[in-house]
């Protein structure tokens, strides 16, 4: 890496934050800046495979790529943004969350709310909140959904990892019955490997009995 590298990646990181300041109308809200994330790092790629070209169109060529990778990471972080904030409108309720980690949504569901115990059967009064989330994917059809069930640890590990596949093989179901197509949605349990919280509580337990559905940009 010459000299003029570092110089290059600052030009890069300059292009994209201006490009996404411009191009973000839906910051400003509370949610973090997502797009404006996405561009500068978008920027700085496209800086990077600008400037390791051959000849002395490298500046040129470094600037392209800045404002190519900008546009990109924008237009992805801009969806995320504004998806979340839609999301957390339609079906923020209950216990759900819905967290823009700036890469992906996750949308954090209790099993409390969609279960009842020991059951796999989706509760009637959360299917529109799964239609609600369909929607919401065929409006952003660009993702891949994936469905994980979670559980405390009370009960052994075979019965918890069955019965966590069981759920978020349940609200897959739903999801898809939403119009969603079943090869953007993949599902899987995890049984009370992944804990949140302690296990030693009940309120530690609720809180990791769970069904997360993670959005994640394909493009």
């Amino acid at each position: 890496m010459n000299a003029k590298t570092p110089f290059l990646l600052a030009i890069s990181a300059s292009l994209g934050l201006t490009a996404c300041v411009q191009s973000d109308p839906y910051g400003g809200t509370g949610q973090p800046n997502n797009a404006r994330n996405a561009a500068i790092a978008g920027a700085v790629v496209g800086g990077v495979l600008g400037a390791t070209a051959d000849g002395d169109e490298r500046l040129t060529k470094a600037a392209a790529g800045a404002l190519a990778g900008a546009a990109i990471g924008g237009v992805a972080g801009s969806l995320l943004d504004r998806q979340a904030r839609e999301l957390q409108s339609e079906i923020g309720g209950n216990g759900t969350t819905v967290t823009n980690t700036g890469s992906n949504l996750v949308v954090n569901m209790p099993q409390d709310v969609l279960f009842a115990t020991n059951s796999a059967t989706v509760s009637s009064a959360v299917t529109n909140d799964l239609y609600a989330l369909s929607s919401s994917l065929n409006r952003y059809p660009n993702t891949r959904v994936e469905v994980i069930g979670h559980t405390d640890n009370t009960g052994s590990a075979a019965y918890n990892q069955d019965l966590s596949q069981r759920r978020a093989s349940a609200v897959a179901q739903v999801i898809r019955n939403g119009g969603v197509a079943p090869q953007r949605v993949v599902f899987y349990g995890r049984g009370y490997d992944q804990p949140i919280a302690s296990n030693s509580t009940e309120s530690g337990r609720a809180q990791n009995r769970r069904v997360q559905i993670i959005i994640t940009p394909t493009n």
